[in-house]
């Protein structure tokens, strides 16, 4: 409520929410060829916790409040574009994921039979891999460097 009493700030408030176009962030939507997978890839091999399934078609996983929203064939976020273009796994936008002691992950995934699209890369803001999930989507690891 405003020094009137009238609570006109928290209507003009709720006002500018409904007028903004982003409210906030959702998530990531990954497309995958097969969700229990995918589901199973995140959540064993990297740690995720799983937040929603609907067999076969869609799963929701977490890490640290960021939801990754899994479609595989047959979900709504996999349908078709208007011009027939078809969603399909892969490409390089990827999520970024925050890790400790890069090169050991790095061992203990390439063990577990995980592939890489490339070999680890240093710079000045820290050390950084691609890994693949199951349907070829890249997954970043990264290290930020230290700051002694």
């Amino acid at each position: 409520m405003d020094q009137m009493g009238n609570g006109s700030s928290v209507v003009s408030e709720q006002i500018e929410r409904r007028q903004r176009l982003v409210l906030g962030f959702h998530g990531v939507r990954y497309q995958v060829r097969d969700v229990a997978r995918a589901v199973d890839f995140y959540t064993k091999e990297l740690g995720f916790k799983l937040e929603h399934q609907q067999l076969p078609a869609f799963a929701t996983v977490s890490i640290e409040g960021v939801k990754l929203l899994i479609s595989g064939p047959g979900a709504s976020g996999s349908r078709s574009m208007p011009d027939s273009r078809q969603q399909a796994p892969g490409g390089w936008n990827r999520i970024v994921l925050q890790v400790a002691d890069l090169p050991a992950r790095i061992t203990a995934l390439k063990n577990a039979g995980l592939r890489f699209r490339n070999e680890m890369e240093v710079a000045p803001a820290g050390r950084q891999i691609q890994l693949e999930d199951p349907d070829g989507n890249p997954i970043e690891l990264f290290e930020p460097a230290s700051r002694s």
